[in-house]
């Protein structure tokens, strides 16, 4: 279960502002080299030769059995190839990584100290973006990056949602992020906090490594959809995703799961059928202000993941009614925004 969101916090991304999301606990790397693309691309459920200078990619690493190690994000700037990946799998991505390094020419810096991240997130985004850093900015297209110089410091922004809403990520070097944060205060960001973010990222039916997903989840359990490629060559994992796809399906599914009242459920609520059948489990839950009720994420087996499909949780004395929803929960500017 997640706390309550601050309204006025909430507000500015839901509505029609833009908040300010500190990002920089996440893991950063930079791999560079002539054989880094060589190496990344048998690691990674994502093709890497697609992947052109200026433009990201979302991609996995799996294990031999198809299990979700990480999920991160790949920018590939001029100086190399930018990782982001989570807080919680920060050093398992180094370990992946490193072990390459004197197999060739495969080079790995951990930029996580030197580095800050930060999200805009929110309808007026691209206006808040737009103020600081300019027209390019704020016209950056879906999958592509911009790394321009900010008071003699490079910074890297992509377009990107956490939220469902319209949004930008924005990697800088620590000593110039306190201004760069002032000024898109000043532009009209207002600081979104970690509890706020929280139902905001369950209302978008993102799932968070270590609370929705891990080792114990094949890839494509995860709605990592977008992070998988099923063309490419040969990388960790890629028998067993590629089998399960020709097979038709997973055995079950991240779902989203809207509740009867205001009251989240415990992480880890068991999900039966009407019939009394056990079918998942929770892993996140909160109260949703724009729905005015709590909505969770949870894996359910794949014969019960059709919306509106009726479920029952249990909670600590009796049981809830459960209803299935489509993810997002909320659809926000990010669904409108070309």
């Amino acid at each position: 279960m997640t706390p309550a969101a601050s309204n006025s916090e909430y507000s500015a991304v839901r509505d029609d502002g833009a908040g300010l999301i500190d990002l920089s606990a996440r893991g950063r790397m930079l791999v560079s080299g002539s054989e880094a693309v060589m190496f990344l691309n048998g690691l990674i459920t994502n093709d890497m030769k697609s992947l052109a200078v200026n433009s990201w990619m979302p991609a996995a690493f799996a294990n031999v059995q198809g299990r979700l190690l990480a999920a991160v994000r790949i920018i590939h700037r001029e100086d190399g190839f930018l990782i982001d990946t989570e807080e919680s799998t920060r050093e398992a991505v180094m370990k992946l990584i490193e072990r390459y390094t004197l197999a060739g020419d495969f080079k790995v810096a951990e930029l996580a100290d030197e580095a800050a991240e930060m999200s805009i997130q929110g309808q007026a985004s691209r206006e808040v973006v737009g103020k600081v850093f300019g027209a390019q900015a704020a016209e950056l297209g879906r999958q592509k990056s911009l790394t321009f110089d900010f008071e003699g410091a490079a910074a890297t922004l992509i377009r990107a949602t956490h939220t469902a809403e319209d949004g930008f990520d924005l990697f800088v070097n620590r000593d110039v992020s306190a201004t760069i944060g002032d000024a898109l205060t000043q532009a009209g960001a207002q600081s979104v906090s970690k509890e706020t973010f929280e139902t905001l990222r369950i209302e978008a039916g993102v799932p968070r490594y270590g609370i929705d997903m891990d080792e114990a989840n094949v890839v494509t359990e995860t709605n990592l959809d977008d992070a998988v490629s099923f063309t490419k060559g040969c990388y960790l994992g890629q028998e067993i995703i590629v089998r399960i796809k020709h097979r038709g399906h997973v055995a079950k599914k991240l779902t989203g799961i809207v509740l009867p009242d205001a009251n989240p459920v415990p992480r880890g609520s068991r999900i039966s059928s009407i019939d009394g059948k056990e079918i998942g489990r929770i892993t996140s839950s909160a109260f949703s202000p724009r729905l005015n009720r709590a909505i969770a994420l949870g894996y359910v087996k794949y014969d019960y993941i059709a919306p509106g499909t009726r479920l029952k949780i249990a909670s600590a004395d009796d049981s809830i009614d459960g209803e299935v929803s489509a993810l997002p929960f909320v659809k926000g500017s990010w669904y409108e925004a070309t």
